[in-house]
């Protein structure tokens, strides 16, 4: 099954059923990390008693602390431990979660989709495949421009990058593209856990309501797929919901 229609339908699952509590979730978040990740609990326990430590340590250093200080930084230490423990879980369960779709087709729209910010706006379906060899190329707006990622061998996407820049660029010829290609196999590929991240480095060039625009622009202009990832069933296959 394409990674991106079943992170979605798990989604829609679960919000049709009574949402767990706020402690609950963050414990079946552990457990499940915990599973793929075995130096989480010692990663955990490192963030959380390193603030504390530290603002022990602070009353001792400086001078003239009183009463008040030994109550308020070790107070202070605690919560900023737990902070950093939860923020901590949050990215190793991601890596987890990516490090799990990786390398199956239509783990990259799944990623664009679903994990980036609300600055970008991206799909999980294709702009582009190759009916040959079923590499991808998908489309995502945002402050830096259109950033095209490649889902598949640098060597093999070069034909389809270039014409989608080329057709993105006819649209929109002031607009920047950038090209992302995603995998493990050669050293211009990122990662699948690292694409937001490489994704916002690009600098902006665009204003929120340009962004808008530029979407609006590319959704217009988007046909029907040609070609769908191997292990994509078409009936599941969407259009870009337009943006609200």
């Amino acid at each position: 099954m394409w990674a991106g229609s079943a992170i979605l339908e798990v989604m829609a699952k679960e919000k049709t059923q009574r949402e767990p509590g706020r402690i609950k979730q963050m414990i079946q978040v552990y457990k499940t990390t915990k599973q793929h990740d075995k130096n989480l609990p010692f990663v955990l326990l490192f963030w959380f008693l390193a603030p504390i430590l530290i603002a022990i340590a602070l009353p001792i250093l400086l001078p003239g602390a009183g009463i008040v200080s030994w109550i308020l930084w070790p107070l202070t230490g605690i919560m900023a431990g737990i902070l950093a423990a939860m923020i901590v879980l949050g990215r190793r369960a991601e890596r987890v979660i990516y490090t799990q779709i990786e390398g199956q087709p239509g783990a990259v729209g799944a990623v664009l989709a679903n994990g980036l910010r609300r600055s970008y706006r991206g799909s999980e379906v294709p702009a582009a495949v190759s009916a040959r060899t079923k590499d991808a190329v998908y489309r995502a707006v945002g402050k830096a421009g259109v950033v095209l990622v490649g889902e598949g061998r640098p060597d093999r996407l070069g034909r389809l990058m270039g014409d989608e820049e080329r057709k993105v660029k006819r649209a929109l010829p002031s607009v920047p593209v950038h090209r992302v290609y995603v995998g493990n196999e050669t050293p211009e590929q990122v990662p699948l856990h690292q694409l937001p991240k490489t994704i916002y480095r690009f600098k902006g060039a665009l204003r929120r309501n340009e962004v808008t625009v530029v979407h609006n622009r590319l959704q217009a202009l988007q046909g029907a797929p040609v070609g769908i990832p191997k292990g994509v069933d078409p009936n599941r296959v969407r259009r870009p919901s337009k943006p609200r």
